[in-house]
């Protein structure tokens, strides 16, 4: 296992646009808590006690001691803003900024994500239209969160902030105005800041093709890869979608497309390493094209896929980010289907990935490291 990054000095800046990023998300934190205790509603202990004791100084230090250098934390509005009002929860404030220092104290970079926005649900993106790109009060109103967060967190070198979390507009030209309104925005707010702005459509791979660049010379680029969503979410629950429902190996021919009515993108056909190298032609060529970086900030196999398939998808996946040198933020550090850690997910309690008394999954633990 290669050895922890050395962490920088309390007055050194952690470069996003120029540092190759090897981190993990902290989803179910201060997002998704809803999606967290639907599955365990007994276990639920109440939002701010969550917010306390989910994740420690403790877990900070171990991300760092695996050698990572950065973590991204996503953030639902609602659980630090009253949902109508917007008035600022301090307490869910105060607990995300004492989560924001105690990263930055081991010298992890932060992208801290707008995960969902007034108007905007990436989940709720997959069965109807946002109105987040209908309604300019929507926007007004996450142009209000975005205030409060970057009073808070734009003098922090250490931290990134990230526009809005896989973006579903219907079209590219939409998304593209938008991201340049809320870039506008924020470089007002956070003169010196790193931006981080993603592809629409759920952030995409593909959808970089379509993508234009920000005018600004402090920008990260971002995409997800969860390709072929065939395999990489099959037998997710909250996937609506027949052929969802078989179970899947990797490498593997998934047939043809069925045709049957959704808004997301399933990918059919034969599927191994080099195709999914293909998948991410267009951000890598975005690169290029621009000179501008780029990195995924989300990718993962939901945890009860096939153990080997997993592996070797997450090995081929992880073996291109290296050779193509895109940096990543793996999805997730703990629980919510995907993690490194499952402890307290009865759901998931039987996998044998983490049949080990820290609950760890340190086969893919191991296949970041190396990456």
């Amino acid at each position: 296992m290669p050895p922890a990054a050395p962490a920088p000095t309390a007055s050194e800046k952690f470069d996003f646009r120029h540092t190759r990023l090897r981190g993990v998300n902290l989803g179910g934190w201060f997002s998704q808590v809803d999606d967290l205790y639907a599955k365990d509603p007994e276990r639920n202990p109440g939002l701010h006690t969550h917010l306390r004791t989910f994740l420690s100084a403790a877990d900070f230090t171990q991300i760092r001691s695996w050698g990572f250098n950065h973590v991204r934390l996503p953030v639902d509005y609602y659980n630090v803003f009253e949902r109508t009002s917007l008035a600022p929860d301090e307490t869910a404030l105060g607990l995300l900024s004492s989560a924001i220092a105690s990263a930055t104290a081991t010298g992890l970079g932060v992208i801290l994500d707008l995960h969902r926005c007034p108007g905007h649900d990436f989940f709720a993106g997959t069965l109807h239209e946002q109105p987040f790109f209908s309604d300019p009060a929507c926007r007004r109103q996450a142009l209000e969160v975005w205030s409060v967060l970057a009073e808070r967190f734009a003098a922090n070198p250490l931290v990134a902030l990230e526009i809005l979390n896989e973006p579903v507009a219907s079209t590219a030209s939409i998304w593209n105005a938008v991201k340049d309104e809320f870039c506008a925005h924020l470089r007002r707010l956070a003169p010196r800041s790193t931006i981080v702005v993603g592809s629409n459509r759920w952030n995409s791979a593909s959808e970089f093709a379509a993508l234009t660049p920000v005018d600004d010379d402090n920008i990260l680029y971002s995409f997800h890869c969860y390709t072929p969503l065939l395999f990489t979410h099959q037998h997710a629950p909250w996937i609506d979608y027949a052929p969802c429902r078989t179970v899947r190996h990797w490498p593997a021919d998934f047939g043809e497309d069925p045709g049957l009515p959704t808004r997301l993108h399933f990918e059919f056909g034969r599927w191994d390493r080099e195709q999914l190298r293909a998948a991410l032609a267009a951000p890598i060529a975005f690169r290029a094209k621009h000179g501008v970086p780029v990195a995924c900030n989300e990718f993962g196999v939901y945890a009860p896929a096939p153990l080997d398939d997993r592996l070797r998808y997450m090995n081929d996946l992880v073996g291109i980010f290296r050779e193509a040198d895109l940096g990543w933020s793996y999805w997730n550090y703990k629980n919510l289907d995907f993690g490194i850690l499952s402890q307290g997910e009865a759901l998931h309690f039987a996998l044998p990935q983490y049949a080990n008394p820290e609950r760890i999954d340190h086969a893919t633990l191991g296949i970041l490291r190396a990456g």
